[in-house]
C-alpha cells in the first residue's frame, strides 16, 4: 500500500530542537525560533501536498512562560511576525486557523491578531491547529469540568469537550530532536495514535522528514486495541 492511499487524516507535531540547533550553529536562541518558523511553513505546505486534513502544532506550552523573559519575548515577536506575514497565504490557500489552549494570556495585540485569524480563515479546508498556553492535562481537567456542568462525566463527553472535539481523531504524532516523551501534549488524543520520533532537530525538518513519517505510519497495522 502506498503511502498516498493510506495518509493520517490528523498529523501533530512536537516542534523540538532550536535553541539546539542555534547551540550548534552558535547563533542565539531566537535564530532557532526564527529558522523554526521557516520550517512550519514547510510543513504546512508538505501535509497540503500531501493531503493531510489537520496539522497541529505544539507551539507554545502552558510551562514555557518558565522561560527567560528574553526568550518568551523572542517567541512572541515571532509570532506576530509569522501572523502579519503569512495570513494571506492561509486565506489563498485555504487554510483554516485553529487555536488549541487559552491564548487570551498573551498581549492584546497577539490576542487580536489571533482573533482576526480566526475569524479570515475559517471558511478552509485545511486546519492548522497551533497550540500556544496548552497543557493537555489542563485541558483534560476543564472538560471534565464542562462535562460535570453538563450531567455526565464520560469519555464521550469528556472527548466533545476538548480544544480538539471538532477535528478529526489523531492519527500520528512526530516529535523532532530525539527526545522519547510527550511532554504534557494531546495525552488524551493520543491514547490509540501512531508515535513517529526523529533525531532531525525542528529548523531542519522538511518535507522528505514529513514523508519518511508518513511511510512508517503506512507500514504499520493499527488496532485500536484489539487483536
Amino acid at each position: 500500500m502506498s503511502v498516498q492511499d493510506s495518509n493520517p487524516r490528523h498529523v501533530a507535531i512536537i516542534m523540538d530542537g532550536n535553541g539546539r540547533w542555534a547551540k550548534k550553529r552558535h547563533l542565539p536562541r531566537a535564530m532557532g525560533h526564527q529558522k523554526g518558523g521557516e520550517a512550519v511553513r514547510r510543513a504546512v505546505k508538505a501535509c497540503s501536498k500531501y493531503g493531510i486534513e489537520c496539522l497541529t502544532l505544539y507551539a507554545f506550552s502552558s510551562e514555557n512562560w518558565k522561560r527567560g523573559e528574553e526568550e518568551v519575548g523572542d517567541l512572541m515577536n515571532l509570532m506576530k511576525k509569522f501572523i502579519g506575514s503569512d495570513l494571506e497565504d492561509f486565506i489563498a490557500n485555504g487554510i483554516r486557523l485553529r487555536i488549541l489552549g487559552d491564548y487570551t494570556a498573551f498581549e492584546p495585540e497577539i490576542v487580536a491578531l489571533l482573533e482576526d485569524a480566526l475569524e479570515r480563515t475559517k471558511a478552509g479546508k485545511q486546519t492548522l491547529a497551533v497550540a500556544l498556553n496548552y497543557g493537555s492535562q489542563q485541558e483534560i481537567a476543564r472538560a471534565a469540568r464542562l462535562a460535570a456542568d453538563q450531567g455526565e462525566i464520560s469519555p464521550e463527553t469528556i472527548a466533545a469537550n476538548l480544544y480538539t472535539a471538532d477535528l478529526p481523531p489523531l492519527d500520528l504524532l512526530i516529535r523532532t530532536s530525539g527526545e522519547i516523551r510527550l511532554s504534557n501534549f494531546l495525552l488524551w488524543q493520543s491514547a490509540y495514535a501512531e508515535m513517529y520520533f526523529t533525531e532531525v532537530l525542528w529548523p531542519d525538518f522538511g518535507e522528505q522528514d514529513l514523508k519518511l513519517a508518513l511511510d512508517e505510519f503506512a507500514r504499520r497495522e493499527r488496532r485500536f486495541g484489539g487483536r
